[in-house]
């Protein structure tokens, strides 16, 4: 068995984890090497490493992308983000939980990044106005990461792997809903009581009433002209109710869930006109596009060479119960994706997976797995899907302290919030493997 392919993987994903910049000529140029090492060794053909591509997966997250573009369009989400923002503005405890709310809500059904664009700019707005801490600010943003981390692993159309997991066939929609929108609220839950019990970062934030209700008021008159665009909001509500629908009532072996929403997203834009059109130009992520096609190659070359189903045979040959055996590779995979993020892990570990689940309860092995990569890009600012962004805001918003010194948030201010989460978040995966009925 030869070792190159895995370590062009494990030396892609740490590059790529180093310069993000770089991440699509990396890993597109650590695939091409592993696919020529692949065909001259004779393991397996070009047309054969590409047409193990789930180009489902695929298509349902370019799909999904365009219709999260439709959304934000609208300006659905950040009418939504003003009138939650307005509503708490005057108590940071009640902010912070409407905010995470709202977070976990957008993100189940557009994806994270779209979710984060479209409501941090108002709260940003507020805390400028109403002034804040350090500690206020790096854990205010940091409810929002661990909640769109969360709301993204509830549905089957939030974020990448549970998409993953649709796509590949490995659950059906209603399997994965009726499991995971239960644990992810239980681990919301957790973290917000700990974080406004036993954290309290709203305590050290000054407050004052006739502040709070001028920077209310200030917050709604620069957001006066905000209107929902009903052009965009119509079509694009009507094709995601009529694709949930469909996914929820009709058997994946009648109508695959990537047909449906190769089906569903162009009526959709139909619909909406020359609106829609304008609104998905730039839905397309090819950047995104080339790098899941790099690296679904890169874990094609790699399964090619017996290192995956070696994996989950030697997870299946420790001397522990079925079930213990699914922990360890439950933390594993917790502490993989904080390295790695969550697309490259989800991609590697999904394999191992299918390997588990040939001895465990498949339903069991698979959201473990989900619940154990949503805790590890909770873990780090790196591996979450929107941190980078996130940083990026903040840094742009040049928030200070009432001292005049600058608020920061960046991979030492999540930290803490990241450690407490993937606590949290794993805690529940853990629980489910050992707890899950059968």
């Amino acid at each position: 068995m030869t070792a190159l392919p895995a370590l062009l993987l494990c030396g892609a994903m740490v590059a790529q984890a180093i310069v993000p910049r770089r991440r699509v000529a990396i890993v597109l140029l650590a695939a091409a090497l592993a696919v020529l090492e692949t065909t001259i060794d004779g393991r397996a053909s070009m047309r054969v490493l590409v047409g193990g591509i789930p180009w489902d997966v695929l298509i349902l997250l370019v799909a999904l992308g365009a219709l999260s573009e439709l959304f934000r369009g609208s300006r659905l989400f950040e009418r939504l983000a003003v009138a939650v923002v307005t509503r708490g503005g005057a108590n940071p405890t009640r902010l912070v939980l409407m905010v995470a709310v709202l977070m976990y809500v957008a993100s189940a059904f557009v994806n994270n990044l779209t979710a984060l664009l479209l409501v941090m700019p108002v709260l940003l707005v507020l805390l400028r106005l109403v002034g804040t801490t350090q500690r206020h600010l790096t854990w205010t943003v940091a409810v929002m990461l661990v909640a769109c981390n969360l709301g993204g692993a509830a549905t089957p159309i939030g974020d990448f792997p549970a998409i993953l997991l649709l796509g590949a066939g490995a659950m059906s929609f209603n399997a994965y809903l009726a499991a995971a929108a239960p644990l992810t609220l239980l681990a919301m839950a957790a973290f917000l009581i700990v974080v406004t019990t036993l954290v309290r970062p709203a305590s050290d934030v000054p407050q004052s009433a006739l502040m709070s209700n001028v920077t209310v008021a200030v917050v709604r008159a620069l957001h006066r002209n905000l209107r929902v665009d009903v052009r965009l909001l119509l079509p694009a509500t009507g094709g995601l109710a009529l694709m949930l629908a469909t996914w929820a009532l009709v058997p994946a072996s009648t109508l695959p869930p990537e047909l449906v929403a190769w089906l569903g997203v162009p009526l959709v834009l139909l619909l909406a006109g020359g609106a829609g059109v304008r609104a998905v130009r730039a839905a397309v992520d090819v950047e995104s596009t080339l790098f899941l096609f790099a690296l679904f190659v890169l874990v094609g070359c790699v399964r090619t060479t017996g290192m995956f189903d070696s994996m989950a045979d030697q997870l299946l040959a420790l001397p522990l119960p079925p079930r213990a055996q699914l922990v360890v590779f439950a933390l594993a995979a917790g502490l993989l994706t904080g390295l790695f993020s969550a697309g490259p892990s989800m991609a590697a570990l999904l394999v191992v997976a299918q390997g588990l689940a040939h001895t465990l309860p498949g339903e069991v092995v698979y959201i473990a797995l989900a619940l154990s990569v949503c805790a590890g890009s909770s873990l780090f600012l790196t591996a979450a899907t929107a941190g980078p962004l996130a940083q990026g805001m903040v840094e742009r918003a040049l928030l200070r302290a009432g001292d005049g010194s600058p608020i920061r948030f960046g991979f030492f201010e999540f930290l803490k919030p990241g450690a407490l989460a993937f606590v949290l978040i794993e805690g529940v995966a853990v629980a489910w493997c050992v707890l899950a009925k059968t």
